[in-house]
């Protein structure tokens, strides 16, 4: 038995911290937090300072019985959770469950996974900050406190089974209020004026722009007709020196940002694989607000830079964290060895690493040099000058490496800069072309993942820990979508001057269409509206800041955490007692105007299933008529006609091959139905819009991509599309087509390939299999489990070895010693459920005529 035991949170994590230490060392896995707030009740007794009530969950009922016997016979236990905040409760809840005793324990952190840096926590531990860890209870506590008083008043005054947070109810305020202005905004149009000029030396060319843009197509049309017979020359000149510096290394938020903008990494995908890097050793800890650097990190950078580049690329800089809550960690996020230019396995985190590697050297290079020059262009029939603008670069410095990059809607009509030829003042030019725009205002943007973490950055909500978990809290909740949308078709006016002629033509371009984007819905604004109504505190921005603020207090020692409860929960409480007694009940209803056909109100609202329209009222003799509204619609958004066109769905179209044909909108979206075949429409087509000829269109692809492509043992093989992608079916198995293989043209060779693997899989995949009892052992790829019903347990260590069982080990076990097993997770597993009382018959009572 090793003399020390080391536990840390992942399995990941003590894989490689195990290879540094020596044989007196045994470091475990607590696989993240070992106990939590009980559930299924609040867990917080208030009248005694928010006391806690803390279970440790069925799932790590084994992994904490292991701890403690390993803990017993340990001389030292070393306790090497993360170092924010949630590590130090880790450790904390570890210290408490595991019942350690002082004198044997010790805390050590580190920011990196190296060898040195592991075996200098070593030699300086130190004891459990509790600052730390009330900072964590704090937010623990405050969240559920929220969250248990907050979800029922939902349920009674919006709809069943909603909930609120404290961090995720601001970030849905955000989205909506973003939604709201892009709803309002009303588009202005102007005119653009470019031009291209000739030097009259060579194929040289200049390519210009009016300053200033022309509100009327008559203005416009007025400065083209002007230059009719104009000429053109330089009237001023000017060339000076430029620079552009490096940005920082990256904090949890701008890593966040910048793997979205370049790699399209979701938040939530940026983490996990950063927690992987830095698990494996390869990057330094991810969740941080510093930009600061080690000395030991600069003088690594600087010596890789000098070595790879050059000594000229080499800048030594120091940079300043500029928020005023930072606090999770002391370094950013670099890598831990700056000579590993690129790591191998897993593409994903190749391509994040690299990202890190490229910003954090760059970060200490020199900065790009530019020679910069503005040239004005005189028309000698007008007074105002065309400006031509470009820029050579002198030294690539730091751009060697890395260019940051910006959202796309940050600025408007961004071209490449151009590069001008050698000019003088004074110096004559040719017209070639000279064009008037149109081009209109555009409305604010909306937000993307990476986008919204930036603003919750900029307002103080949150912190590196919670961007990610907030993000997919409110899509998962149903608050907000991520998808993309198709922009709508616009015309716009251009004029041309050419060659002594103007030209006038009308063109089209696709406007609003957005990629992965977030978009709040009908019952996220609802929801929103109403908490902003009544509990203007929860979601208001200064105030949740003030929070994150206290939060920082309590970690520094500067604030006592249950004064800082007790003067948010007593008016938060008297809050939700009110509500619960005078609120109206939330439906976002808003009163469209009056059906022509009938004269009733026509109102649209949040209902029971989701958003509908409504004509008629509520209380009417005459019961309302109701209609769903479609995927692309909202209710805040929607118009009387549009509502109205719902109530033609469902619709008759003529039979087509014997079989009736009809079109309507289910519980999965709009569909033509064939007999009795449902055939989904395809997205973002609407269906109202389905004739005779495009409902046959439907139904004969879907008849095509039913048919079989091939067959494999004498039975038949076909193809489709799903939601993970394309895939073939056989033999009731579906099996994901890779990108390796062209879909389209998928070879028998290729069906037989997919089929023979997909196979053999399944056939690997049980050790063992126990089909009525709905229980298995499978092979899983972090290793075998238990599957018990739709569960995925672990199985521990062998008993009689102390060791992880052996294949041959797995196939011996017998059902009853892995029903134990599964018992010792999921406690009354087998217990019998108490019968359900038959629902007593239905009377019935004869009706006659």
């Amino acid at each position: 038995m090793a003399k020390n035991l080391l536990i840390v949170e992942s399995p990941a994590k003590a894989k490689t911290i195990e290879g540094y230490l020596g044989k007196d060392f045994l470091v475990k896995s607590s696989y993240g937090h070992i106990r939590d707030l009980v559930k299924g009740d609040m867990g917080i007794d208030i009248s005694k300072d928010f006391a806690q009530t803390y279970e440790v969950p069925a799932d790590k009922k084994q992994v904490v019985t292991e701890l403690k016997k390993l803990a017993k016979n340990a001389e030292m236990v070393w306790l090497a959770s993360d170092e924010d905040r949630e590590g130090e409760a880790i450790s904390w809840h570890l210290y408490e469950t595991l019942g350690l005793q002082e004198n044997r324990t010790k805390r050590i952190v580190f920011h990196e996974i190296t060898k040195p840096a592991i075996l200098k926590a070593i030699d300086n531990p130190r004891t459990i900050d509790y600052n730390l860890v009330y900072a964590q209870q704090a937010r623990r506590v405050l969240d559920r406190l929220v969250g248990f008083e907050l979800s029922p008043v939902l349920w009674k005054k919006v709809k069943p089974s909603l909930s609120a947070g404290r961090v995720q109810s601001v970030a849905v305020r955000i989205i909506v209020e973003r939604e709201r202005e892009i709803n309002n905004f009303r588009a202005s149009a102007a005119f653009k004026i470019t031009a291209i000029f000739g030097t009259g030396t060579g194929k040289e060319l200049v390519k210009a722009e009016l300053p200033q843009r022309f509100e009327t197509a008559a203005d416009a049309e007025k400065f083209l007709g002007d230059c009719i017979n104009a000429s053109f020359a330089i009237a001023a000149l000017d060339t000076r020196p430029a620079k552009r510096n490096p940005a920082p290394p990256f904090t949890t938020s701008t890593l966040q940002q910048e793997a979205s903008r370049k790699l399209g990494y979701s938040v939530s995908r940026t983490m996990q694989l950063a927690q992987r890097l830095y698990e494996a050793g390869k990057i330094t800890y991810m969740r941080t607000d510093s930009v600061n650097l080690s000395d030991t990190a600069i003088q690594a950078a600087e010596a890789e830079i000098r070595s790879a580049y050059g000594d000229k690329y080499h800048q030594s800089r120091r940079y300043k964290t500029k928020s005023a809550g930072a606090q999770e960690a002391h370094e950013a996020i670099r890598p831990t060895y700056f000579d590993q230019h690129t790591v191998a396995g897993d593409n994903a985190e190749r391509r994040l690493y690299e990202l890190i590697w490229k910003r954090a050297i760059a970060s200490q290079m020199s900065e790009a040099l530019f020679e910069k020059t503005t040239a004005q262009i005189q028309v000698s029939t007008r007074n105002e000058h065309l400006v031509a603008e470009g820029e050579v670069m002198k030294f690539d410095g730091f751009l060697k490496v890395y260019l940051e990059s910006t959202d796309d809607d940050e600025s408007e009509d961004r071209e490449n800069s151009n590069t001008l030829p050698p000019l003088s003042k004074g110096q004559s030019l040719q017209l070639r072309e000279m064009n008037a725009t149109e081009r209109f205002t555009r409305p604010p943007a909306r937000y993307t993942e990476a986008s919204l973490v930036k603003k919750l950055e900029e307002l103080g909500i949150g912190r590196p820990s919670t961007y990610a978990p907030t993000i997919s809290t409110i899509q998962n909740r149903g608050y907000v979508v991520k998808e993309d949308r198709e922009g709508k078709e616009r015309k716009f006016q251009t004029m041309q001057l050419s060659g002594g002629q103007l030209t006038k033509m009308t063109r089209s371009e696709v406007t609003g269409a957005e990629k992965a984007k977030l978009f709040p819905t009908d019952i996220g604004e609802v929801v929103n509206d109403f908490l902003v109504e009544h509990f203007k505190g929860i979601v208001d921005f200064n105030f949740t800041a003030k929070v994150e603020k206290e939060f920082d207090e309590i970690a520094q020692g500067l604030k006592e955490w249950t004064e800082m409860l007790h003067s948010f929960y007593n008016p938060f409480h008297n809050e939700v007692e009110n509500t619960l007694e005078t609120a109206e009940r939330a439906t976002g209803e808003r009163l469209l105007g009056t059906d022509p056909a009938t004269g009733k109100n026509v109102y649209t609202k949040v209902g029971r299933f989701g958003p509908l329209v409504q004509i008629g009222e509520s209380d009417d003799e005459e019961k309302p008529r109701y209609a769903s509204l479609l995927k692309s619609q909202s209710v805040g958004t929607i118009r009387l006609e549009e509502a109205l066109e719902l109530f033609r769905l469902p619709f008759q179209l003529e039979d087509f091959e014997g079989k009736e044909v009809s079109v309507g909108v289910g519980r999965f979206g709009p569909y033509v139905k064939w007999g009795e075949a449902y055939i989904s429409i395809p997205k973002n087509e609407d269906p109202l819009s389905i004739t005779q000829d495009r409902a046959i269109e439907i139904i004969n692809e879907k008849v095509s991509t039913d048919a079989p492509v091939a067959t494999y043992q004498d039975l038949p093989v076909t193809k489709g599309k799903g939601r993970f992608g394309p895939f073939i079916k056989w033999n009731n198995l579906f099996i994901n087509v890779p990108k390796a293989y062209n879909f389209d043209q998928l070879t028998q060779k290729d069906i037989n390939e997919l089929i023979d693997k997909k196979l053999e899989k399944e056939a690997n995949r049980y050790i063992q299999n126990w089909e009525t009892e709905k229980i298995a052992i499978e092979n899983g790829r972090w290793g075998p489990f238990i599957r018990f019903g739709k569960q995925m347990l672990k199985l521990g260590n062998n008993p009689a070895t102390k060791q992880k069982y052996t294949a041959e080990e797995l196939g011996a076990l017998s059902l009853d010693d892995v029903k134990k097993m599964i018992e010792s997770q999921v406690p009354d597993a087998f217990q019998a459920k108490p019968a359900k009382k038959k629902a007593a018959a239905k009377k019935t009572t004869a009706k006659t005529k």
